[in-house]
């Protein structure tokens, strides 16, 4: 015979706000108030979120996305 141990269980834990750590408040969910809210918005907005890479903008190279024949009319 083989040692088994009990199954595993799920825990469920409070939700944290994701900007400060205090626990969720469900009109603001993920955050615990506004003030978390409009920061997380502003870092959207600042671009505090981009991932950084080696490409400049506009180097998307000349490749049509639409097809060969896209934009061409016969």
């Amino acid at each position: 015979m083989t040692d088994r141990s009990p199954p595993l269980r799920a825990v469920r834990t409070e939700p944290k706000c994701p900007t400060c750590g205090n626990p969720a408040d469900p009109k603001y969910k993920p955050f615990c108030r506004k003030r978390c809210a409009d920061i997380d918005l502003g870092r959207w907005l600042k671009e505090g979120y981009r991932i950084p890479t080696e490409e400049a903008p506009g180097d998307e190279g000349s490749e049509d996305r639409g097809g060969a024949s896209a934009g061409q009319r016969r």
